[in-house]
C-alpha cells in the first residue's frame, strides 16, 4: 500500500471542522433512514452514531478515520420485534445490546487466531471484489434518489466534479460539501422562482418542505429513552444478525484501509476494531438507537478528498451528537432534495467501487489464472445478485442474510480450496 502523507500532529484549524461537517453530511441520510423505517427515534439514532463513533475511536487508539451509523442490516429484525407498538422498543433494545456483546466472542477469536491468519483469508483477489460489491450494492439507492430530478443531481455531480479537478484550492477538500450547498441554494431559487412547479421537476412543485423543522422541539424529548429489556425471542430474531455484519465489518475496515494506504488489521488491530464497532453498537441498544456499523458513506469522502485525519471525523461525531440533542438542527438536515443526496452518492458509491479496483492493479492480480477469474466471478454474481439478502429460516424464524456476507465466505473458501496454480 501507499502510505498516505497526513501529518497527525498538524494543529486543528478551520478547514478540520469544515471537513467535519462534510462528513456530517455523508452519513446523515442513512443514519436517520433506519430508525423512520422501524420506528426507533432519529435524534437517538444520531446522538448514538456520534457516541458510538468516539468509543470507536477510543477503542482504536484514535487511529481508524471511520464514522459509525445505523446499521441497515438488522433493519427487518428491528421491524419484526417492535411492530406497530413503540411499547417494544426496549425489547429491541436488548437485542441490540447482545448482537454488540457477541462482537467481542469475534474478537477474542481474531486475536487468538492472529492477525496474519486472518490476512491470509483476504488476499487481494477475495478483498477487491468485495470492496467492488460494497460500492456497486449502493449503487442503486444512489439512481433512486438522483432520479427524483435528475437535472439537479447532474447539476451537484458537474459541481463536485469541477471543485475536485481545481488545483490548490481549500474548495478542493470539501467538494462534497460545496455540491450540497450549491445544489441547496439552486433548489432554494428554482422553488422562490416557481421555476420547479413550471418544470414539474418535483412532485408537488417545490423542492424543499420546512414542515419538519416548524414542527420539531427544540431539544430531544427525554421521555423517548427506553431501559432495555432482555427477551429471548427478541434477542433470537436480532443477535444472530451480528454474524453477517462480522463479515461486513472485515471488509468495511479492508476499504477503509486500502484508502488510507494503512494496514488497520495490524496496527490497531482487527480485534480492536471489532471491540469498538462492538461496544459501539451496545451503546446505541442501551440508550435506544439502532445498531451501529461503519460507514462506507463516510470511507467515500475519504477517498474523494485525501484527508485522512481521524480527528476529523471526531468533528464529525460531535456534530451528530449536538444534531442529536438539538432536534431542530438536526430536522433541517431533513429538508436537503433527495436529488441532491442522489448526486453525491452516486460520486461516492463509485469511488468505493473503484478503490476495489485498484487494489487489484496494485495488487498485480493474474487474472489469466482461471482461478482467480473464478473467485473474483463468485464474489461479483453472489453479491450483486443476491444485493437484498436471502431469507433463511432457522427454528421458525426467517433472519436475512446479506449477500456481502455470501459472498465473501464464497470467497474465503474458494481461495483456499482451488489450487494456487490452476
Amino acid at each position: 500500500m501507499v502510505k498516505q502523507q497526513q501529518k497527525p500532529t498538524e494543529p486543528l484549524g478551520t478547514k478540520h471542522y469544515v471537513l467535519g461537517i462534510q462528513h456530517l453530511f455523508a452519513m446523515f441520510g442513512a443514519t436517520v433512514l433506519v430508525p423512520m423505517l422501524t420506528g426507533l427515534n432519529p435524534g437517538i439514532a444520531l446522538l448514538s452514531a456520534g457516541l458510538g463513533t468516539l468509543l470507536f475511536h477510543f477503542i482504536t487508539n484514535g487511529k481508524v478515520p471511520v464514522f459509525l451509523g445505523s446499521s441497515f442490516a438488522f433493519i427487518g429484525a428491528i421491524i419484526t420485534v417492535i411492530g406497530n407498538n413503540p411499547e417494544n422498543i426496549p425489547l429491541a433494545q436488548g437485542g441490540i445490546i447482545v448482537a454488540g456483546l457477541m462482537y467481542l466472542i469475534f474478537s477474542a477469536l481474531v486475536y487468538w487466531l492472529g492477525v496474519e491468519r486472518i490476512k491470509s483469508l483476504f488476499p487481494a483477489v477475495v478483498t477487491g471484489p468485495v470492496i467492488m460489491v460494497i460500492g456497486l450494492n449502493l449503487s442503486p439507492t444512489a439512481i433512486t434518489s438522483a432520479k427524483t430530478c435528475w437535472p439537479l443531481a447532474i447539476i451537484v455531480i458537474i459541481i463536485i466534479i469541477a471543485v475536485m479537478c481545481k488545483e490548490k484550492s481549500f474548495f478542493k477538500l470539501v467538494p462534497i460539501l460545496f455540491g450540497i450547498a450549491a445544489g441547496y441554494l439552486l433548489a432554494f431559487v428554482s422553488d422562490v422562482t416557481g421555476l420547479t412547479s413550471a418544470w414539474n421537476l418535483v412532485e408537488g412543485g417545490k423542492f424543499l418542505n420546512f414542515t419538519a423543522v416548524s414542527q420539531a422541539n427544540w431539544f430531544i424529548n427525554m421521555g423517548d429513552f427506553h431501559m432495555p429489556k432482555f427477551d429471548a425471542m427478541a434477542i433470537t430474531l436480532i443477535a444472530p444478525i451480528a454474524l453477517v455484519t462480522f463479515m461486513e465489518h472485515i471488509g468495511d475496515i479492508t476499504t477503509n484501509g486500502m484508502v488510507v494506504g494503512k494496514n488497520f488489521f495490524q496496527s490497531p488491530g482487527l480485534h480492536k476494531t471489532l471491540i469498538g464497532d462492538g461496544l459501539a453498537t451496545a451503546l446505541a441498544g442501551l440508550i435506544g438507537g439502532p445498531a451501529n456499523t461503519t460507514y462506507s458513506e463516510n470511507t467515500g469522502v475519504l477517498a474523494v478528498t485525501k484527508m485522512y485525519d481521524p480527528r476529523v471525523l471526531r468533528i464529525a461525531a460531535v456534530y451528530a451528537i449536538v444534531l442529536g440533542l438539538f432536534s431542530k438542527f438536526g430536522s433541517v438536515l431533513q429538508t436537503i432534495p433527495t436529488a441532491i443526496m442522489g448526486g453525491v452518492s452516486m460520486i461516492l458509491f463509485g469511488m468505493i467501487a473503484t478503490i476495489g479496483l485498484r487494489s487489484l492493479v496494485e495488487a498485480k492480480t493474474d487474472f489469466s489464472k482461471s482461478r482467480n477469474l473464478i473467485i473474483a466471478a463468485f464474489i461479483l454474481v453472489l453479491g450483486l445478485g443476491f444485493s437484498n439478502g436471502v431469507d433463511i429460516k432457522v427454528a421458525g424464524l426467517v433472519l436475512n442474510v446479506s449477500g456481502l456476507f455470501i459472498a465473501t465466505v464464497v470467497g474465503v473458501v474458494a481461495n483456499k480450496i482451488i489450487p494456487e496454480n490452476s
